[in-house]
């Protein structure tokens, strides 16, 4: 008991560090973050990540080992998700780019502490009642037929319920601030539209935190596993928004395969409970996660070579709190 209280410490510890060593060395000026750097850093976190996952196959064994692969994958997959939905908060409110750095790494931090928190929840609820795996599995059903059946439509954040909450009990500014999130303006304390975009996206995360756990809890109910796994997809999110915003247009079929990958999840969160934990096994669920992520990248990157990029293109889904855009009316015909 006291070995794996000093794990969790000890690892704890090393990510404290990694995020001190982030935001004190390496992004200590507010910048715009370079396409380059940013696939070097995204490397970076996906190796540390291998790493860290090959420890646990020499000290835990084999077992530990996939199913942290395998819960990692699952993570960094769905964390493509968050990638489309900053793409558009980013660009409603024009963040400018040297402060997105700055809202992401404290929406980092948020996110570490809300899925603490869901995970230490869901685990317990697991081990103390086996059929919330079948709630479970069904949530992640639902979700993904409804991720599925919004891909193409075009959320409305004008009307984003988060949104219209904040800028009713908050005094706002007009215009950004340079890095804050608060300025004081005639000795009244406002928040600026910097403030609105990091509640959007802590809101988003949480969210799709409700998504994403279950998933890993239908891989594996260790909580030590699930939680390193979150936190090593989360660590290299920022870093994986950097490389791939410019191009997240292109991905069109990727939503499409997130949906179905959730899916999946829950039907052997299912068929695990009525049939036995082993009945589909980890290794299978990954191989097919792979293929859907994998597939709908390359048949993306294939269906829109050669496209004009259109200058204006957005992603299209689900944005937590948003209801879908209602298309314009057309103008009745005037003779």
């Amino acid at each position: 008991m006291e070995s794996n209280i000093w794990l969790w410490v000890g690892f704890n510890l090393f990510v404290l560090a990694l995020l001190a060593f982030d935001l004190g060395v390496l992004h200590r000026k507010e910048r715009e973050i370079k396409v380059g750097e940013a696939l070097w850093l995204s490397l970076f976190y996906i190796v540390l990540a291998l790493l860290f996952g090959a420890g646990l196959f020499w000290l835990r064994g084999s077992q530990d080992g996939i199913d942290f692969l395998t819960g990692y994958f699952i993570e960094k997959s769905l964390s493509v998700d968050n990638i489309f939905v900053i793409v558009l908060i980013f660009t409603y409110f024009s963040v400018p780019a040297q402060y997105q750095h700055r809202v992401l790494f404290w929406g980092i931090l948020g996110a570490l502490f809300m899925r603490g928190v869901l995970i230490f929840a869901g685990v317990q609820l697991i081990h103390q009642f086996a059929w919330m795996a079948l709630l479970f599995g069904a949530f992640l059903i639902v979700t993904g037929v409804k991720m599925l059946i919004v891909a193409d439509q075009k959320p409305d954040l004008e009307n984003n319920i988060v949104l219209r909450a904040v800028r009713r009990r908050f005094r706002l500014t007009e215009t950004f601030h340079g890095k804050r999130f608060f300025i004081r303006e005639n000795g009244l304390l406002s928040a600026t539209p910097l403030f609105l975009v990091l509640v959007m996206i802590e809101f988003t995360d949480l969210v799709f935190a409700v998504d994403s756990i279950p998933a890993i809890i239908a891989i594996t109910t260790d909580p030590f596993i699930v939680y390193t796994s979150n936190v090593f997809a989360i660590l290299g999110l920022r870093a994986l928004y950097f490389a791939l915003a410019g191009i997240v247009p292109r991905f069109i079929y990727l939503k499409y395969a997130l949906s179905l990958v959730l899916v999946v999840i829950g039907f052997k969160m299912i068929a695990n409970y009525f049939y036995g934990g082993k009945f589909v096994p980890t290794e299978l669920a990954l191989l097919i996660t792979v293929v859907l992520i994998g597939g709908s990248i390359v048949l993306s990157l294939i269906r829109t070579r050669g496209m004009a990029p259109e200058p204006q293109a957005l992603p299209t889904g689900w944005v937590p709190g948003s209801p879908a855009e209602r298309a314009a009316e057309k103008p009745a015909d005037t003779e």
